[in-house]
C-alpha cells in the first residue's frame, strides 16, 4: 500500500510531540538508537522500512497512513499558556499539536456546517484591560450581570473552545491563533483535569484577555520573563474586569467585603473564585491592603487557597460547538461514522483513530462508531 508513497518526516515529529515523547523515549519504545529517530525526523533517512513504520504506528498509536500524508496548509501563530514559565516545553508542544489537529478537523467541519463568525470588537491600541473588558461586554451585549456560561458566549462569537485531559496539571488553559485559508481563527483549550466552574470561567476570560489585548504574530519564547509576566497580569486584570464588572460587583460586595462566608455566597452568583473576588475588591478600593492580606491569611489557614467551598458543586457547560457539528452531520446522515473518518483521512489528510477524534472534540465515547446524537447549538448545514 505504501510502496509508492513518500514518508513524511514532519508527521513523525508531530505524532511524537502529540504523545509528549522525547526522541529518546520513542527510540527506547521501538527498540532503536536515539540518533535513528533524529535522522528520520531530519530527513537524513528518507524512508524507514515497513517494519519500522509498523513499530512507530504502534508506539505512537497513529494509523500507518498518517505518516505518508501531506501537511495541512495552516499557519499557526503564537500560543499563550497561563503557565508558560513553569511548564515543561514538551508539554506545551503537546498541546500546540493537539490544537493543530483540532484546527484541521474544524477545516473539515467548516466545509459542511455554518459556524458562528468571529465577532470581536476593535480594541484601541493602548487600552487598559479594564476598558477592553468593558468594550467586549458591551459589544457582546452582556450588560453588567454575571456571565452564567462563558463557554457558550465565546463559542457563539466565533471562537473555538475545546477541553481535554492534559499530561500535567501545570497547564490550566492556552489560546492559539491560526490562519487557515485566509480565515483567522482563535482556539481556546483548557484542561479538564480541573472541573471547577470558577476556575474554568476565569481561565477562559484570561485567554480572551490575550485575544483582545496582545500581538499574535511574535514568538513568545523570545519574551523576557518580565515581559511575559506583564502580559499575564494584563490578561488577569482583563478577566477580573470581564467577570466582575465594577459597578454591579461593587453593589454586591460592599455590604460585607471582609467576610469569607459572604464571598462564598457571592461565588454562587458570579461563578468566580473567592480568591479572585477578594483581589478584585482590593483593586477597586473596596478593601484596604491590610484587609486584603488578612483575608488571604484566613484562606491559607482554612486550606482554601487550592480548594474552595463550592468548587465541587458549581458547574458550567462544556464546549459543544465542535461536537454538535459532528453530531449534526451524523444525525442528518451526511456521513456515517465510518464515512466521516474516511473523509477526514482522504480529503483532509488527517488519518486518526476514531477515539482520537472523540478525545480531541470531547465527544462521547463511541460517537464515531455509533450514531448517538446530542445536538446543542443551533447550527445549519451549508
Amino acid at each position: 500500500m505504501t510502496n509508492n508513497l513518500q514518508f513524511n518526516s514532519e508527521r513523525l515529529k508531530k505524532a511524537r510531540m502529540y504523545r509528549s515523547m522525547t526522541v529518546a523515549e520513542l527510540a527506547d519504545k521501538i527498540g532503536c538508537q536515539r540518533q535513528t529517530i533524529s535522522m528520520y525526523e531530519n530527513k537524513k533517512i528518507h524512508k524507514p522500512d515497513d517494519s519500522t513504520i509498523r513499530k512507530l504506528s504502534s508506539a505512537l498509536h497513529f494509523p500507518e497512513k498518517y505518516f505518508y500524508e501531506q501537511n495541512a496548509n495552516i499557519n499557526i501563530g503564537s500560543t499563550y499558556f497561563r503557565s508558560l514559565l513553569t511548564t515543561n516545553k514538551k508539554y506545551r508542544s503537546e498541546q500546540v499539536q493537539k490544537i493543530e489537529f483540532v484546527s484541521q478537523i474544524y477545516d473539515f467541519l467548516n466545509d459542511y456546517v455554518e459556524f458562528p463568525c468571529l465577532n470581536l470588537p476593535q480594541i484601541e491600541p493602548g487600552s487598559t484591560p479594564e476598558n477592553a473588558a468593558n468594550v467586549l461586554r458591551n459589544y457582546w451585549g452582556l450588560g453588567d450581570k454575571p456571565i452564567q456560561n462563558i463557554v457558550y458566549e465565546v463559542e457563539q462569537n466565533g471562537i473555538i473552545v475545546t477541553s481535554f485531559e492534559t499530561s500535567t496539571n501545570d497547564i490550566d488553559a492556552f489560546s492559539q491563533f491560526i490562519n487557515n485559508h485566509d480565515e483567522n481563527l482563535f482556539i481556546i483549550g483548557y484542561s479538564n483535569n480541573k472541573t471547577s466552574a470558577a476556575r474554568i470561567h476565569f481561565d477562559i476570560a484570561h485567554e480572551l484577555g490575550h485575544i483582545c489585548l496582545h500581538d499574535w504574530s511574535e514568538d513568545l519564547e523570545l519574551l523576557t520573563k518580565e515581559e511575559f509576566k506583564e502580559r499575564e497580569q494584563e490578561a488577569h486584570n482583563f478577566a477580573s474586569a470581564l467577570l466582575l464588572p465594577e459597578t454591579s460587583f461593587k453593589k454586591d460586595v460592599i455590604h460585607n467585603p471582609t467576610s469569607i462566608p459572604y464571598y462564598t455566597q457571592l461565588k454562587k452568583k458570579w461563578k468566580v473564585s473567592i480568591s479572585a473576588m477578594i483581589r478584585r475588591s482590593f483593586n477597586l478600593g473596596i478593601i484596604t491592603y491590610d484587609e486584603y492580606q488578612m483575608l488571604y491569611r484566613v484562606l491559607q489557614r482554612r486550606g482554601m487557597r487550592k480548594v474552595e467551598p463550592l468548587d465541587d458543586s458549581l458547574i458550567t457547560a462544556s464546549p459543544s460547538l465542535l461536537k454538535t457539528s459532528v453530531q449534526l452531520l451524523l444525525e442528518e446522515k451526511v456521513f456515517t461514522p465510518e464515512e466521516f473518518m474516511n473523509e477526514l483521512s482522504f480529503s483532509y489528510n488527517l488519518s486518526l483513530y476514531p477515539e482520537e477524534v472523540e478525545f480531541l472534540l470531547d465527544l462521547p465515547n463511541g460517537t464515531l462508531k455509533t450514531s448517538k446524537i446530542i445536538p446543542i447549538h443551533n447550527l445549519h448545514l451549508k
